[in-house]
C-alpha cells in the first residue's frame, strides 16, 4: 500500500493516504480488545473470529446493529471525539445482553466529510474502549470519506455486533408471572437517545453549552450530554450465572412506555414505582427547560434507568447482591401485575 496513491482521487477530496494513516493510528487501540477468538488483523476485506462453543450444545448467533444518532452533533460542538465510540458499542451490545447472549466481536461504520486521522483515531479509541467494557473484540470495520455528502468537519458512526448464547439460555419471558420484580439497572444520562428533543430544549447551536451549570452539580450541559452510555454486558452475564433471569429490557428510544412491553408477554404489566426511580438531574432540567409533560419524559428518555430486568420475587435479594457485587447499584423499581396496559407509573 506504500505505492497506493492517485492525486486525480485526491482532487476529487478523497485523499487515501490519510485513511492508511488513520489506520496506523487506530491499530494501539484495536489491540486492547483482542480476545481469545480475534483470528485476523485489521486491513483485510473480512474479520474472522473463532468461536469457542465449550459447554454450549446448540449455539444461537444474536446480532445488533445501531449507530450514535444526533448526539454525534453535540460531539461536533465540544470538539470531543472519543466517546461517541462507547455510545456505537453500548447500543448494540446492551440490545444482544437482552436475549443472554455475550457479545462475542464488533465492526464499525466511520463516514467522514474529510479523514482527518487523528480525528478517526479518536473516535475509533471510544469503540476499542466501548469493546473493552463489553469483552468483545474489534475485528474490522470501514472508514470511508466522502466529500460533498458530509461536511467536512462532521461524520457518521454505526456499528454491528454479534453474540452467542446456548438455545437453552435465551431467555424466556412466559416464565413471568404476577409479583414478580423489576429491577433497574442506572443509566449514566441521556445515553444516545432522543437527542433530536434534547437539542431542540437547549437550542445547543446557539446557546453556551459550555457553561457550568449549578443544576448539574457544577458540569456544563454539553459535558453531561456526551457522558457515554453505559455498558451492562459483565454485570449481566455474573447475573445470568446467579439466578434464573426472566427478561431484560433496554431502555432507549421510547423510554419506558415502548421499552418494557417489549419484554413482558401479553395479559401482564409492569407496574413502576415512581417515588423509586431514581431520575437524574439532567433529565429534570430537560422538562423544566422544555416544559415537557412527565408522560412525554417517560416516553423518551431512560429517566435514570438504563436496564430493566424482571426475576422472581425469591430471587432479587440474591439477584440485586450479585449486580451490586459487579459494580451496578441495582434497586427494584416495581412488579409485574396482570394488566391489560404493558406499562403502569404510578
Amino acid at each position: 500500500m506504500e505505492k497506493s496513491f492517485s492525486e486525480s482521487y485526491k482532487a476529487a477530496g478523497v485523499d487515501i493516504t490519510a485513511g492508511y494513516k488513520a489506520v496506523e493510528l487506530m491499530k494501539q487501540h484495536i489491540a486492547r480488545t483482542v480476545t481469545a477468538g480475534a483470528a485476523s488483523d485489521i486491513g483485510g476485506f473480512g474479520g474472522l473470529f473463532e468461536m469457542d462453543l465449550t459447554g454450549i450444545e446448540k449455539p444461537v448467533l444474536v446480532s445488533g446493529t445501531d449507530g450514535v444518532g444526533t448526539k454525534l452533533k453535540m460531539a461536533f460542538l465540544m470538539d470531543k471525539h472519543d466517546t461517541v465510540g462507547i455510545d456505537c458499542v453500548a447500543m448494540c451490545v446492551n440490545d444482544i445482553i437482552c436475549c443472554g447472549a455475550k457479545p462475542l466481536f464488533f465492526l464499525d461504520y466511520i463516514a467522514v466529510g474529510k479523514n482527518y486521522p487523528e480525528k478517526v483515531a479518536d473516535i475509533v479509541s471510544g469503540v476499542a474502549e466501548g469493546c473493552v467494557q463489553s469483552g468483545c473484540a474489534l475485528i474490522g470495520g470501514e472508514t470511508a470519506e466522502m466529500p460533498g455528502f458530509y461536511p467536512e468537519d462532521e461524520y457518521d458512526l454505526a456499528g454491528f455486533s454479534v453474540g452467542v448464547v446456548d438455545k437453552a439460555k435465551v431467555l424466556d419471558n412466559k416464565t413471568i408471572k404476577e409479583g414478580d420484580v423489576i429491577i433497574a439497572l442506572p443509566s449514566s444520562g441521556v445515553h444516545s437517545n432522543g437527542f433530536s428533543l434534547v437539542r431542540k430544549v437547549f437550542d445547543v447551536e446557539n446557546a453556551d453549552i459550555k457553561e457550568p451549570r449549578e443544576e448539574l452539580g457544577g458540569k456544563s450541559v454539553g459535558e453531561t450530554l456526551l457522558t457515554p452510555t453505559r455498558i451492562y454486558v459483565k454485570p449481566m452475564l455474573a447475573l445470568f450465572d446467579a439466578v434464573t433471569v426472566k427478561a431484560v429490557s433496554h431502555i432507549t428510544g421510547g423510554g419506558f412506555y415502548e421499552n418494557i412491553p417489549r419484554s413482558i408477554p401479553k395479559g401482564f404489566g409492569a407496574k413502576i414505582d415512581r417515588a423509586a426511580v431514581r431520575v437524574l438531574p439532567i433529565f429534570e432540567l430537560i422538562a423544566k427547560e422544555g416544559n415537557i409533560p412527565e408522560r412525554d419524559m417517560f416516553n423518551t428518555f431512560n429517566m435514570g434507568v438504563g436496564m430493566s430486568i424482571v426475576v422472581a420475587k425469591e430471587d432479587a435479594d440474591k439477584a440485586l447482591e450479585t449486580l451490586k457485587a459487579n459494580g451496578e447499584d441495582a434497586y427494584v423499581i416495581g412488579e409485574i401485575i396482570k394488566s391489560d396496559e404493558s406499562v403502569v407509573i404510578c
